[in-house]
């Protein structure tokens, strides 16, 4: 799940160097205003409260049943690939034990004949489990820019009553927010909204 945490974040690091701009310069405070077109106090130090958000992305990794449902199939399809490799490795194995067991050679030339196939067999098993896991890396990422798209779509719906001017990110390796106030953690209301968007498509 890194890459979308990576994507996610992109907006964190820009939108906090933003408000340290603007909220040191004295600039932009007067442009901000209230629904109601009331002009925020620069002067009140909670003039920002109700203009940002945060999302917790290892909270809602863990509690929307989409992602938990996909990260266990790609899962799953990754056990597979291992077992399936480890299988045909022990085969491998098992052939050229047996081939020495049973003294099948005759000759240097066999010896040397076998070895050849043994090591072609191993490139193969190789190979195979290379692709196997492109592709699984190719659908691992098509589900996080899949997941992208779902999550700035909800975003964009909740965005038109809530009114933020920046909902943040943050998660585990991407703790760029020193502190947080919980009040401005909306992550509950992004489960519960994207676990019943999912569901309604599901049916």
């Amino acid at each position: 799940m890194k890459n979308i945490l990576v994507a996610l974040n992109l907006l964190l690091v820009g939108a906090v160097g933003y408000l340290y701009y603007h909220n040191f310069s004295g600039k932009g405070l007067d442009k901000i205003n209230h629904k109601n077109d009331n002009t925020l106090n620069p002067k009140d130090s909670n003039c920002y409260r109700a203009h940002i958000a945060y999302v917790e992305l290892d909270s809602m990794y863990e509690n929307i049943t989409y992602i938990k449902t996909r990260r266990n199939e790609i899962e799953a399809k990754l056990k597979r690939i291992e077992t399936e490799w480890q299988s045909a490795m022990t085969n491998l194995k098992a052939k050229q034990d047996n081939f020495v067991k049973k003294g099948m050679a005759t000759s240097q030339q066999e010896i040397e004949q076998f070895q050849n196939m043994l090591v072609k067999e191993q490139q193969q098993i190789e190979q195979k489990k290379q692709s196997q896991g492109q592709e699984l890396n190719d659908e691992n990422f098509k589900f996080n820019e899949d997941l992208q798209k779902k999550l700035k779509e909800f975003l964009l719906e909740y965005n038109k009553e809530k009114k933020y001017m920046y909902i943040l990110t943050t998660g585990t390796g991407f703790e760029y927010l020193v502190y947080k106030d919980p009040a401005l953690d909306i992550t509950n209301d992004v489960i519960k909204g994207m676990n019943e968007k999912m569901s309604a498509k599901a049916k």
